[in-house]
């Protein structure tokens, strides 16, 4: 399904409306440009799951993790990792195996890792600075 959102504010309450149909070892990956509104989209995400904590891009430290929502949230973001090897020394399938929804930006870096039913978003600017066109695959919103 194809989304046209109009600010960053758009762009979080359709991260909302996806967060309600995640369940238990969801994995959202992330394609887009830099600052397409990836972060912002995830933001959206930890809001619906119910998560009150900031959410800020884990660009330096690969992984921030956040937890007290309805299921947990693990957010990646890959853009320096160069191969799938990389993720599993991070301990991907342990983040897995806990049951939470793994938000992974930069997921093109590692898509042999993933699996097939992961659901798709991709993000893309629009014709004006604030809009973004979201295409998002495997789940119905």
């Amino acid at each position: 399904m194809e989304f046209i959102t109009n600010s960053e504010r758009e762009t979080e309450e359709l991260g909302v409306r996806l967060a309600e149909r995640l369940e238990p070892g969801n994995v959202v990956a992330f394609t887009g440009d830099l600052g397409a509104g990836k972060t912002a989209f995830t933001r959206g995400l930890a809001r619906g799951l119910g998560i009150t904590d900031r959410v800020t891009s884990p660009t330096f430290t690969i992984v921030n993790e956040y937890e007290g929502g309805r299921l947990p949230l693990f957010h990646f973001d890959l853009y320096r990792l160069s191969s799938s090897d990389e993720l599993f020394d991070i301990g991907w399938e342990d983040y897995l195996a806990r049951g939470g929804v793994c938000a992974v930006e930069w997921s093109e870096n590692v898509s042999d890792a993933l699996e097939e039913d992961v659901i798709s978003v991709e993000i893309y600017r629009g014709e004006t600075d604030s809009r973004r066109i979201i295409t998002i695959e495997g789940v119905a919103l």
